[in-house]
């Protein structure tokens, strides 16, 4: 199994090269045409194609660490599945299976605000097709389309106290990171240092500094995810106030 082309180290990742620009074009391209075909789909068709979505992401991932489990290569410092993407994708299945409101007011923020940024700036070491990179897009945008899914299928949409649940909801899972980071010696939550490839963080100074930055404008950066929603309910309800607009 470690001969296979898809454990081979000898693929690097460029980041902005044709290997991450193609990744994020063919996902947008899957993405459009799943949410286009699901809009024709009967309800129960919708739920269900949800449920696989949630589970290929959520399975993808358990795949990767029992591969790195089987091969010897699991370090707990880290490969346990406490990255803020990786717990996202263990609480899809849930959230597909109950369609909670609570929890996509959360999840919205966390993946529009996260999970895109780590496709535009990968944490990847590896390319095509090594399978790190297949995971690591799989689970990326398969998370961004899941939410998009969500908020046009299941007609979800976020209100202003979702910005507060979600910022709140990531406090904690900050505090429990820095516990674990603390215990382990880890940099889960990348809470101890930047990522190693390159980041956003980058511009936001040194440790601990670029918490500090990501905390500041964090809230911010909620709210103008949310305002498209805003400025969309607020079109609706003066169409209905005044049915000639």
């Amino acid at each position: 199994m470690t001969d296979s082309i898809f454990f081979e180290d000898n693929f690097a990742f460029q980041m902005f090269g044709f290997q991450h620009i193609a990744a994020i074009l063919f996902f947008a391209g899957v993405g459009y045409v799943v949410i286009s075909w699901a809009k024709k789909r009967s309800e129960k068709m919708q739920i269900q194609l949800g449920k696989i979505m949630a589970f290929v992401i959520c399975l993808t991932l358990i795949a990767w660490t029992a591969s790195k489990i089987y091969l010897h290569g699991f370090h707990i410092k880290e490969d346990l599945p406490l990255h803020l993407c990786n717990i996202i994708s263990i609480l899809l299945p849930i959230f597909a299976y109950t369609r909670k409101r609570w929890m996509y007011e959360i999840l919205i923020f966390w993946i529009l605000a996260g999970t895109s940024q780590a496709m535009i700036t990968p944490d990847l070491a590896h390319g095509f097709p090594h399978y790190h990179y297949l995971k690591y897009w799989i689970v990326h945008a398969g998370l961004v389309i899941f939410i998009l899914y969500a908020t046009v299928i299941f007609k979800m949409r976020p209100t202003v106290k979702s910005i507060f649940k979600s910022f709140l909801a990531l406090q904690v899972y900050f505090v429990l990171m820095l516990l674990v980071n603390k215990v382990l010696g880890s940099n889960y939550f990348f809470i101890s240092e930047k990522p190693p490839h390159g980041s956003l963080l980058d511009y936001f100074g040194d440790w601990p500094y670029y918490i500090l930055v990501a905390e500041l404008i964090l809230f911010p950066y909620f709210f103008l995810i949310y305002l498209p929603f805003h400025l969309s309910r607020k079109k609706a309800t003066s169409q209905k106030a005044d049915p000639g607009f």
